[in-house]
């Protein structure tokens, strides 16, 4: 599980530091590609983090 952990921890490090670099995002202030796609990582590793805990019962 902790490889899990460690996925939605990484995706949101990587997002996080993504919107703080991206000049793109901060002059449009509208998401970029990447960020979006950063993003859909992001909630996919929380989506099936919920999953995995669920089918463990």
């Amino acid at each position: 599980m902790s490889s899990q952990g460690d996925a939605l921890q990484q995706a949101q490090t990587d997002y996080e530091q993504h919107m703080r670099t991206c000049r793109q995002c901060h002059a449009d202030s509208a998401r970029c590609a990447v960020a979006k796609h950063l993003l859909r990582l992001y909630n996919n590793a929380r989506r099936s983090g919920g999953r995995a805990g669920a089918g463990d019962r």
